[in-house]
């Protein structure tokens, strides 16, 4: 008896969810801000004084500009594609819309980056930088010796 109680709420509970799945709007995307290490790094290490760079080639050339960018790839990184692509899926009659060009087709700069102001900051930045971690001694090897 209780098994079949415990059931019909349970499929009361997934019914009323999936019905104010499908009633609520799809809030538009206002920022995307990344946080990270050098798998998602934009180039916040440019504007370092450290020797984690990924300022000259290999790093950037299958990047659209063919240049090193301060990404530690050879092209576009993880939040790149997520910036720049435009995805919606239809599952079980939920929307599930991927930031894409709700944000804008541009990549999200570095939050160094000289360019980062205004509107461009309230768009999104990215916070990521290689050789960080949560402790103290992580990336010590790539700090540099040079002290202002």
């Amino acid at each position: 008896m209780e098994s079949s109680s415990l059931a019909s709420s349970s499929w009361m509970i997934l019914g009323l969810l999936l019905a104010i799945g499908t009633i609520v709007q799809l809030a538009d995307a206002r920022g995307f801000y990344v946080i990270g290490d050098s798998l998602v790094d934009s180039g916040n290490n440019n504007y370092l004084a450290t020797t984690a760079r990924a300022d000259a080639p290999p790093y950037g050339i299958d990047y659209p500009t063919h240049r090193p960018t301060g990404r530690f790839s050879n092209g576009l990184n993880i939040p790149d594609l997520i910036s720049w692509c435009t995805c919606t899926e239809y599952i079980n009659g939920f929307t599930i819309a991927f930031l894409g060009q709700q944000l804008g087709s541009e990549f999200i700069l570095p939050y160094l980056s000289p360019e980062l102001t205004g509107q461009r900051l309230l768009s999104g930045a990215n916070f990521a930088s290689a050789g960080i971690g949560i402790l103290n001694d992580t990336g010590i090897q790539f700090v540099s010796t040079w002290r202002p």
